[in-house]
């Protein structure tokens, strides 16, 4: 796992270009459907709904980045397991939900359909603009990293109950066996801020015309 400033999780990439005010726009447009759903009643916030569709992006650009270095015979310098690293800590973030609050079988249903749409419209979103895919991407996690720092204060201020976090999310994070959904949570926000720097730094390698940045950076 990279390295990240844990002082700067809250660290924003405000939109100048046209491109990157559009996938803003969509970000934020995910994020409100997401908030206005019968999901949030009952799962209590947008972030935890949010989880279901974000382990997308990662799987999509992990495919097409790996047949790109494929056809054009390059390296892909590590970033086809960083995004496939990143799929699978993002399925683990909704599991470890999942864990603590069962859907029933019309919301596995309605979850099903939507990754199924935005699946198939990501896809298509990277292979017209591969740079406003990855800024979308970047500022979905932009919106978890929010999304989880409030739910950590609801937990502080006592709003929602203390309560033992799964055991799928400890031996995942290596939590101490007592641990509790608080501490879950935090090692999401620092993985969530890790997505974002990921898909950000890629986003400005496009925008300067490279196909990826360089190396691993642990300061992305």
């Amino acid at each position: 796992m990279l390295n990240i400033d844990k002082t700067n999780l809250l660290r924003h990439h405000t939109p100048e270009a046209m491109p990157d005010r559009i996938a803003f726009g969509m970000a934020r447009l995910v994020a409100w459907m997401a908030g206005n759903t019968f999901f949030n009643s009952r799962y209590g916030d947008q972030v935890i709904v949010l989880e279901t569709v974000t382990a997308v992006p990662p799987m999509v650009v992990a495919t097409l980045l790996h047949l790109k270095c494929l056809r054009r015979m390059l390296d892909d310098n590590g970033w086809v397991r960083t995004f496939m690293d990143e799929a699978e800590s993002q399925r683990t973030h909704l599991m470890a939900f999942v864990a603590l609050a069962r859907p029933n079988a019309w919301e596995r249903f309605l979850i099903v359909l939507a990754q199924g749409i935005f699946y198939n419209l990501y896809f298509f979103l990277y292979l017209i603009s591969a740079r406003v895919a990855h800024r979308l991407a970047a500022y979905f996690a932009e919106q978890a990293v929010h999304g989880y720092s409030e739910y950590l204060l609801q937990i502080e201020s006592g709003d929602r109950a203390m309560q033992p976090a799964p055991e799928s999310a400890i031996a995942y994070w290596g939590l101490a066996p007592e641990a509790q959904v608080r501490d879950m949570v935090i090692a999401m926000l620092e993985d969530e801020a890790i997505h974002r720097d990921l898909h950000h730094a890629f986003a400005d390698a496009l925008m300067q015309g490279r196909t990826f940045p360089d190396r691993l950076r642990g300061d992305v």
